[in-house]
């Protein structure tokens, strides 16, 4: 090797070695200029939540949800809004005392599916062969029993469900929620009519509500379901607390203004409004008078 080659080998070798310098300068300041910090208390929240990422929240994740939590914390000095439904006011607590707040309980939810058009209650009219899903048959008819509101019993919901919380009923064809439900919202986005709805559990999981959405006119709806809701408003007429509406041919009842007295269940002609977890309703006693 002479000196020219020796030259050369040197000078390749400074020259990497420079490139090498300038490059770890430049990485450096770039890593520092875009460099994101992360609150240790977004992990230790984290680290408390169920890890379920089941959006019920609305967030992506359980981490976007510590990440919210702790910024409005930062920014509000509040949580006040936050809820995992899976972990509930329990694990919320936990949340707040990280955090160095307080939050006041919810009432545990529920969802339900607002939709009687069992295999009795809505006799088939058609019968669906194609894809065995719920989103792709809504929009190519309106189900065997032709109530363009009712439920298809393709199971969407019991899919999306993350909990194992609802199940299609054979015999009914209908979804049903069991009480592993979180209320995390995922059957209700899942399902394309609208048909499942998150309400107040209810104390000892009792819950009045009408189990029906079609809106249409009370003879049409009645032709297609035996217990469709015809709009009648006798419900509406007969409830003492303000806690039933009307829109669009169809009684609604609120779950937050509902006081549990049944008296909508006793008037309604249709058996549309069903009463869950009560005990059986005493016959009412006939009074005979004798007049010998």
């Amino acid at each position: 090797m002479n000196d020219n080659d020796v030259l050369i080998l040197i000078y390749s070798i400074l020259t990497l070695g420079g490139l090498g310098l300038v490059s770890s300068v430049i990485l450096y300041f770039v890593a520092q200029k875009f460099k994101v910090y992360e609150d240790p208390l977004v992990n230790e929240i984290n680290e408390t939540l169920p890890q379920a990422n089941c959006g019920g929240c609305g967030y992506a994740g359980c981490n976007n949800f510590a990440e919210a939590c702790v910024k409005s914390a930062n920014e509000h000095k509040s949580i006040s809004g936050f809820f995992c439904p899976v972990g509930g006011n329990d694990l919320m607590k936990q949340v707040a005392e990280i955090l160095s707040f307080t939050v006041e309980d919810q009432k545990p939810m529920i969802a339900v599916v607002r939709c009687n058009g069992s295999h009795t209650n809505v006799p088939a009219k058609s019968h669906y062969e194609g894809i065995s899903k719920c989103l792709f048959a809504n929009n190519l008819f309106a189900g065997e029993g032709a109530c363009p509101n009712g439920c298809l019993g393709l199971g969407d919901c019991v899919v999306s469900c993350a909990f194992d919380a609802i199940t299609i009923n054979t015999e009914t064809g209908l979804p049903e929620v069991t009480d592993a439900c979180v209320a995390c919202g995922a059957c209700v986005k899942a399902c394309p009519r609208a048909i499942i709805e998150l309400r107040p559990k209810g104390p000892k999981g009792k819950r009045i509500y009408v189990s029906c959405v079609n809106t249409e006119k009370g003879a049409v709806a009645a032709k297609n379901c035996s217990v469709s809701c015809i709009g009648c408003q006798k419900c509406f007429k007969e409830c003492p607390h303000g806690a039933i509406e009307m829109k669009n041919n169809l009684a609604y009842i609120d779950g937050e203004k509902c006081k549990l007295c049944r008296k909508c269940v006793e008037v309604c002609p249709k058996a549309s409004i069903l009463e869950i977890n009560f005990a059986p309703r005493k016959p009412k006693v006939t009074t005979v008078e004798n007049n010998c």
